[in-house]
């Protein structure tokens, strides 16, 4: 018991676990959408895409969460208008983003001195420093997020299955994308500052994708991927306190491994032979033994 309550004793620990739950729960949010309509390449480019205004901000002593939030708004703005041409496809409008805005964030971070320091830095994050200023700020984010998500729910889930009927109920789906749009870009730049803006990916898509396996309605999807991205962070924690690796990449890694571990149960849950009606000398052997 001692090795599962030491670490959570720890001023830190405590407010890296509270961060991570914040996060948890609104990735959950954002992410059950990304994994259902197929956006997890949008989502990873946007994660990189912030990551110039994050390095700007940070080079000239700003708000890094206002310049992740002006940065991440250009690439979400930049995807939406490009993608509008027939001669491009969305994927290649996204890989171009993509590069370009995590070249230009690169270039931007190589004018300071500790050049290596902060792009480990604005990369991975460090949940180990979050600080009760931060936890303010995930929880207004997830106040946003939740009724944000709650009102969109009907747009986003027409939009997810058929575009072309969202249109004919007058859901208005360019309206509910791009609001969908704005819920993955506060997810994001909420969560940067904890797991960092790569590792963000992970709490982002890993446990929505494993609830998708087993729940069959959204709002359990969600509810399924912040317990998953919960305890995540937790079980993260507590091998980094113990291993001494980064606490970030573990409770990525750790909600990388679940989705693993639920794909083969969900396999294993497929091929196992379900029970169908009794055969004929079954039936007769019953009966004899019914009789006697």
């Amino acid at each position: 018991m001692e090795w599962l309550s030491d670490p959570f004793g720890v001023s830190f620990v405590q407010r890296a676990l509270w961060g991570g739950i914040l996060v948890s729960l609104i990735c959950a949010l954002a992410g059950t959408w990304v994994v259902l309509r197929g956006m997890a390449f949008l989502g990873d480019a946007m994660s990189h895409g912030m990551l110039p205004g994050v390095a700007l901000a940070s080079l000239l002593g700003g708000n890094l969460l206002l310049g992740a939030a002006l940065s991440a708004g250009a690439m979400a703005l930049g995807v939406t208008a490009l993608a509008r041409s027939p001669r491009l496809s969305q994927d290649t409008v996204i890989g171009l983003l993509f590069v370009g805005m995590l070249s230009l964030g690169v270039i931007i971070v190589s004018h300071s001195q500790s050049f290596a320091v902060d792009l480990t830095g604005l990369l991975f994050g460090d949940v180990l420093a979050v600080r009760p200023r931060d936890l303010l700020h995930l929880a207004v984010a997830l106040a946003v997020a939740a009724p944000a998500a709650l009102l969109g729910h009907r747009s986003f889930t027409a939009l997810a299955f058929d575009r072309r009927k969202a249109h004919t109920l007058g859901l208005r789906p360019r309206w509910a994308h791009a609001l969908l749009l704005g819920l993955i870009t506060l997810a994001i730049v909420a969560s940067f500052r904890v797991v960092g803006t790569l590792l963000v990916f992970g709490l982002l898509i890993a446990p929505p994708a494993a609830m998708a396996l087993w729940a069959r309605r959204i709002p359990a999807i969600m509810l399924g991927a912040a317990l998953l991205g919960s305890a995540s962070t937790a079980f993260g924690l507590l091998v980094s306190w113990h291993l001494g690796t980064a606490a970030g990449a573990t409770i990525a890694a750790t909600a990388v491994a679940l989705f693993f571990l639920s794909a083969l149960a969900d396999r294993a849950r497929r091929r196992r032979p379900r029970p169908g009606p009794p055969t004929a000398v079954e039936t007769t052997d019953k009966e004899f033994e019914h009789s006697s």
